[in-house]
């Protein structure tokens, strides 16, 4: 069985800057695929072309009409059209649901559903026949999280957000990307330490935390053997990926 790759493949990344999205756009464009990277900060994308070796990068807000239209844009010169859309951007208020503010559910809404409905409705007349769009979900939808309510409520819009995709656009495949603990991401860089603190100890005791996480080099290099894998069989859809850390729960007792 040959290897299957990315080689060849037209790839965009949006949300290129960090995380699983940088750690991804790396593969890809080590693998060979003709790659555009966007994110909102033009130095980070510059550093992720260079580390790839191939790629243009769009300094990019995905929260903006305009912005989302220059990717686009951007994809259709360099690639022709898109065989690979992968949107991975996030944002997580650490706030207890109570407490969390009217500008907070405003942000966390916009970025992680509006956002990544704009980048796909920009790039839908991009879209290669039989394309892939791949959007990043969480485990946190249907195992809520002290402190993270708004941020389970918004990724759980946006894997509906998907299904009516799906249901619309029959000729693009559509997938949730459901991911566990991943680090070192910037996913917790805003947090409050001291609430981050209790809200760990929550999640411990219910069971919500596993021993060891993942990588974000490693959720990438999984991603792209399965994504190169469906490109090379447009008959098949993949729905709903689920990655999560393959190691023990921690219990109560070992944090004491």
């Amino acid at each position: 069985m040959a290897e299957r790759t990315l080689a060849g493949k037209r790839v965009v990344v949006v949300g290129a800057s960090a995380g699983i999205g940088r750690a991804f756009a790396v593969r890809a464009g080590k693998e060979g695929a003709s790659l555009v990277t966007a994110a909102r900060r033009a130095d980070r994308l510059a550093e992720v072309v260079a580390e790839a070796g191939c790629g243009t990068s769009v300094a990019a807000d995905a929260r903006s009409v305009e912005d989302c239209a220059r990717i686009a844009d951007a994809a259709r010169e360099r690639l022709g059209v898109i065989d690979l859309l992968f949107v991975s951007i996030g944002y997580a208020p650490l706030r207890m649901f109570a407490d969390t503010s009217p500008d907070e559910w405003f942000d966390v809404l916009q970025t992680n559903v509006v956002a990544v409905h704009r980048a796909i409705k920009a790039c839908l007349p991009v879209l290669a026949p039989a394309a892939l769009v791949a959007t990043m979900t969480s485990e946190t939808v249907g195992q809520p999280r002290v402190a993270l309510g708004a941020y389970s409520s918004s990724k759980a819009a946006l894997a509906e957000s998907m299904n009516a995709w799906r249901t619309e656009h029959p000729g693009f495949r559509f997938c949730n990307v459901t991911v566990g603990g991943t680090v070192p991401t910037e996913f917790t860089a805003a947090f409050d330490a001291d609430l981050l603190g209790v809200a760990v100890q929550q999640w411990i005791a219910r069971g919500l935390l596993q021993q060891t996480m993942m990588t974000p080099d490693d959720v990438a290099d999984v991603l792209a053997g399965m994504f190169a894998s469906v490109l090379d069989f447009p008959g098949v859809g993949p729905e709903n990926l689920v990655l999560r850390p393959a190691s023990p729960l921690v219990t109560p007792r070992e944090c004491v």
